[in-house]
């Protein structure tokens, strides 16, 4: 979700990359339904391990920041860099998966985390590029 919205609000300014824990091989439909909302199409959306991703040749050196969302995915990124000069950010961001009885009630869990991200966003990078907003 996070990938998707800033690549909504900033386009190619930087480059970006979701990683976490796991591989979770797919997108959550929900993250789906309500990125759509907002005109991001996350349905062939993967995110990779962070281990996947040095497996296919990512140095995560060449990263300048990561942002983790999760206690446990801080944990993860700050093992993970120890050699590396970067900047690891940790966003306390509601887990939508375990809040909300129906699926009206989860896809607004969903929302609160979706619009948790992206203040977020705004808040560290700013307003979004001219062409996306």
């Amino acid at each position: 979700m996070a990938e998707g919205l800033m690549k909504k609000l900033y386009g190619q300014r930087c480059y970006v990359q979701s990683a976490g824990v796991k591989n979770d091989t797919e997108v959550d439909g929900f993250s789906i339904a309500v990125c759509a909302e907002l005109g991001i199409e996350l349905s062939r959306h993967r995110a990779r391990s962070f281990e996947e991703m040095q497996a296919l040749g990512e140095d995560l050196g060449q990263f300048d920041l990561i942002i983790a969302l999760t206690p446990a995915s801080k944990r993860a990124a700050l093992d993970l860099t120890k050699a590396y000069h970067l900047e690891i950010e940790f966003w306390p961001i509601i887990d939508p998966t375990a809040i909300g009885e129906g699926r009206e009630a989860k896809l607004a869990a969903y929302r609160q985390a979706r619009d948790q991200i992206k203040a977020h966003l705004l808040t560290r990078f700013g307003p979004p590029t001219e062409s996306q907003s």
